[in-house]
């Protein structure tokens, strides 16, 4: 039986950039005495995702918070995987949104992304599937090395035109097994107890505070 390292209540850095992840992060963490600290406001690095995998990436993420702040850190690589497009974007879901939107640099146009997503199922015609999943890899990483991987899920329908303004990225067009609100549409405490997230989380909390 595998056995996973514990933490303790303190400082963790959460390895990510974007403010919608953090959000959901910390509030799944709220409970435990952690007191997370994003790598923005750290001023950390955001590396390039150069692995092919969910996993790849979350440890990548993961390992450049941990040394850079000499402190636990946990990373999140998470996608939308779209049966009939065989499973893309999965991986490069927020390369879809790279846009040249903001003055000064590039941005992430997630209607644009979603946009693709619809136009590509479009041209395989009616009555094509649009059965789609995300996935959400956390990784936890220790200044020593140590890591820690879980991964969730959550299944559902692409729908449109997007609906809702609750969520981030492609949540206005992901809708649920069971719901007929978008994840956009849902209450976010209620997103934050079925998302691929959540699922995620709840396996990180059964093998590391329980």
């Amino acid at each position: 039986m595998t056995r996973h390292r514990k933490l303790s209540p303190g400082k963790l850095v959460i390895a990510s950039h974007n403010q919608g992840k953090v959000r959901e992060i910390r509030a799944l963490l709220a409970p435990f005495g952690i007191e997370p600290v994003s790598a923005g406001e750290l001023g950390l690095p955001e590396p390039e995702e150069t692995g092919t995998s969910f996993a790849e990436n979350a440890l990548l993420k993961a390992n450049v918070s941990a040394q850079g702040a000499n402190c636990v850190a946990l990373a999140d690589d998470s996608g939308l995987c779209v049966t009939a497009l065989n499973g893309a974007p999965g991986v490069y879901t927020a390369d879809w949104a790279e846009a040249d939107i903001f003055e000064g640099g590039p941005g992430r146009d997630w209607y644009m992304a979603m946009g693709k997503v619809e136009g590509k199922l479009a041209e395989l015609g009616p009555g094509t599937d649009r059965s789609a999943h995300f996935i959400c890899t956390l990784a936890l990483a220790w200044p020593d090395g140590h890591t820690e991987i879980f991964e969730g899920r959550a299944n559902g329908n692409l729908v449109w035109p997007p609906r809702g303004t609750l969520g981030f990225g492609y949540d206005p067009v992901f809708q649920p097994d069971g719901f007929e609100q978008t994840f956009a549409e849902l209450d976010p405490k209620q997103k934050h107890e079925m998302s691929h997230r959540a699922d995620a989380f709840s396996k990180l909390v059964k093998a590391c505070f329980d």
